[in-house]
């Protein structure tokens, strides 16, 4: 079983602040891993698809899920699907099987009561300005709560991933000079070039 408590600390390092978020998406993909009965990804067994938008609050919480699935942007496993909300479906690759993992609403709208966002975070206050004795009960009571009092988990089902090979072909753009993958490649005049050399749109 996954202990998202081993990961809190870490979690808050590679975050950079104490926020109720962050441990949020550690206990989602924590009860996520543990309802597949996977092992975090070394490399990329595992898939993340993460609902949460831009510019709205509780972000941090796909920190968490990387910090705990191993799904990262490096690796490319993980998504960002703009939902605008909390929940996060992880695929095992090898299984084929999926689930999917969500905050329940009370939970999310207690976080929100709490002087963390009144006092700071809703009068644009960075939540590392937050003190501690505002933030520790908040994240406390995130990894403390038991799976059914703050999070709905799914049940397990089908999900069927293509596999595309890593591309290792690449080429020197002939305007800036940097590195620029093949597939990337724009043909600007007589000179091949990456896409901001371009003018292209991505």
């Amino acid at each position: 079983m996954v202990n998202p408590k081993d990961y809190l600390e870490a979690g808050q390092l590679f975050h950079g602040h104490k926020c109720p978020a962050m441990p949020m998406g550690l206990r989602v993909g924590a009860a996520a891993m543990n309802k597949l009965g996977v092992n975090r990804a070394q490399d990329g067994q595992l898939i993340a698809l993460v609902e949460i938008g831009k510019d709205h609050c509780a972000t941090c919480f796909a920190d968490g899920v990387q910090m705990i699935t191993g799904c990262t942007l490096g690796k490319g496993n993980i998504q960002k699907l703009n939902y605008g909300k909390w929940g996060v479906t992880l695929i095992d690759r090898k299984s084929g099987k999926a689930v999917r993992v969500s905050p329940k609403a009370e939970a999310m709208a207690n976080n929100k009561k709490s002087k963390f966002f009144s006092d700071y975070r809703m009068k644009g206050l960075p939540a590392s300005s937050v003190p501690s004795e505002i933030a520790d009960p908040l994240v406390e009571g995130v990894m403390n709560d038991p799976d059914e009092k703050i999070l709905i988990i799914g049940e397990v089902f089908d999900y069927q991933v293509e596999n595309h090979a890593h591309t290792f072909n690449s080429f020197v753009c002939e305007e800036c000079g940097e590195m620029t993958v093949e597939a990337y490649g724009r043909v600007k005049g007589d000179k091949k070039v990456c896409i901001p050399c371009s003018g292209w749109e991505v």
